[in-house]
């Protein structure tokens, strides 16, 4: 991901519930079809959960390939961990060296 608008597209796939719910089932079964996906999820219709993938397929988050006459849909995490990098990383980083500092120092006291 090289411009922060890539990382918008991303947030918006993954701030809605339902494309969240759609990737922990990926995470539980990669390589579902449509069939697959849809009977996880009875109260979308099945237009619904295209529309969701189409969505997800956009922020690069779910890969699908052809099998034959079907279509499988399998997780890319590449983009949640450019995210992590770039966003959550950044800022934890200051945090988690003042917890190690800590720690050594209540370490040499003890």
């Amino acid at each position: 991901m090289s411009s922060d608008g890539a990382f918008d597209v991303v947030f918006k796939a993954l701030a809605d519930p339902t494309r969240r719910a759609l990737l922990d089932a990926l995470v539980v079964a990669d390589g579902q079809s449509l069939s697959g996906l849809c009977d996880r999820f009875p109260e979308m219709t099945r237009f619904g959960v295209m529309k969701h993938l189409a969505v997800l397929a956009s922020a690069n988050l779910v890969i699908t390939q052809r099998d034959g006459r079907s279509k499988r849909h399998f997780l890319n995490a590449v983009p949640i961990q450019q995210l992590a990098d770039r966003w959550i990383g950044k800022y934890a980083q200051p945090f988690t060296r003042s917890l190690v500092d800590l720690k050594h120092a209540v370490e040499q006291t003890a």
